[in-house]
């Protein structure tokens, strides 16, 4: 992946955390932060890179399922509030 691929990631994930309806969604924003700032050194190559990006669009995909915008499918007046959960979204390694 490249690096504005990996930027465009970033930057869903903290506009999707702003709207997630969570009292932890502060710890969750910083969470983002802190893991993006740790891992930037990574080779972009390797296979646990390819893995925590992995994570990483599981995680946004997770946090959207929670977007009025993502969910009415651009029309508010009219949500779809189904959502279908994963059992084991980020299993640790």
């Amino acid at each position: 992946p490249q690096s504005r691929e990996l930027l465009h990631l970033y930057r869903r994930l903290l506009r999707s955390c702003a709207t997630y309806p969570s009292k932890n969604r502060m710890g969750i924003y910083q969470a983002i932060r802190e893991e993006f700032r740790d891992n930037r050194t990574l080779n972009p190559d390797d296979q646990k890179t390819h893995q925590q990006i992995q994570v990483a669009y599981k995680g946004l995909g997770q946090l959207q399922m929670y977007d009025t915008m993502s969910l009415s499918k651009g029309n508010p007046e009219n949500p779809n509030w189904e959502v279908t959960l994963e059992q084991n979204p980020m299993p640790k390694p």
